[in-house]
């Protein structure tokens, strides 16, 4: 029936005006205002902890390097003792932060949608005037933006904690427990995490086994990338010359003798017996056997990522996760577009 056949007094029936994205935003709030509360109260409490532990940090550092001479025997015993009662708390504090963006991946993430898949209650969202395709948008992008913001501030907080670790020498910027906790690096693995979770979600439908599966596919990018991925994004660096900064990354030394490779590491003790037979007290040891073996024709060689490179090589893997969240969102976006209601 067209507008000219019918009845007199009655119009055709307008197209329904698509709803606006605050009202979108209204009802993602009031579907996840329990996962965002859990993660203010999840994250909050490791800001509050980092807080209190860091300022005992920072003055039980103010106050070691506060003592003169600093070469003395006692000013070398406070540093040591610092060393002995913090260093164990910021590790573990550092082992246990890795695991937060996998966690809000899975607990945060991988529910978005499964749980509407697993209930049914996507049939009704979907016939809804708003749409699915805006209906997943408005749902990720927002929950994304905020997790990744949250666990940004975090980082920063982090990285204020640890700064006397790194000052001290016990670090480098580059240590795999610390790396992809500052910087760019904790924000962009949070937000991959939570956009791992939500695909999987979607694709396994079940928040249980895609919680499984969230842990499971983080845990393997994560390691991944840090035993095997992050050491390329740029050519390392070669030198004979004198022992390098602190911040330097060592990847690996190697000795040559008449531009052979003769070792690899330390050199061998039946080596050691043959050219260097008394090395020494141990604190001399380290030198005399560098000195000695040096003395006769070895050459030590050292491929190292310098301190430098820290901030290129955190933009490096920040852009690559950044893109790999997008395309992983668009997936998941795509996936909802084609399924059948």
């Amino acid at each position: 029936m067209t507008a000219l056949t019918m009845p007199g007094g009655q119009e055709p029936a307008a197209e329904p005006r698509p709803l606006p994205w605050r009202r979108m935003a209204w009802v993602t709030w009031r579907q996840h205002r329990f996962t965002l509360a859990a993660v203010a109260v999840f994250l909050g409490g490791w800001a509050v902890y980092l807080w209190l532990e860091g300022l005992q940090v920072h003055r039980a550092y103010a106050a070691a390097t506060a003592c003169r001479p600093a070469s003395s025997f006692a000013c070398g015993e406070i540093i040591t003792s610092f060393n002995y009662a913090y260093g164990d708390i910021a590790l573990h504090s550092a082992v246990f932060l890795h695991m937060v963006p996998a966690l809000i991946g899975a607990f945060a993430g991988a529910p978005v949608l499964a749980r509407e898949l697993e209930t049914g209650t996507f049939r009704y969202a979907w016939t809804q005037a708003f749409g699915r395709i805006r209906w997943t948008l408005g749902k990720l992008i927002p929950l994304a933006v905020i997790v990744a913001a949250a666990a940004g501030a975090l980082s920063l907080l982090f990285s204020w904690f640890y700064q006397p670790f790194f000052a001290d020498g016990q670090k480098t910027p580059f240590a795999p427990e610390v790396f992809d906790l500052r910087g760019v690096g904790f924000a962009a693995w949070t937000l991959t995490a939570f956009a791992i979770g939500t695909l999987a979600g979607l694709l396994i439908r079940r928040v249980v086994p895609a919680i499984a599966a969230t842990l499971a596919a983080y845990t393997g990018l994560a390691l991944a990338v840090g035993l095997f991925l992050r050491q390329h994004y740029a050519a390392p660096l070669l030198t004979t010359g004198p022992r390098l900064s602190g911040s330097a990354w060592i990847m690996s030394q190697w000795w040559t003798k008449n531009g052979k490779f003769a070792f690899a590491g330390g050199p061998p003790n039946n080596l050691l017996m043959q050219i260097c037979p008394s090395p020494g007290p141990y604190k001399q040891l380290q030198e005399t056997v560098t000195q000695c073996v040096v003395r006769h024709g070895y050459t030590q060689w050292t491929s190292y990522q310098p301190g430098s490179r820290f901030w290129p090589f955190q933009w490096i893997e920040g852009g690559w996760l950044l893109a790999l969240s997008v395309l992983l969102v668009a997936a998941t976006v795509w996936l909802v577009g084609r399924r059948p209601a």
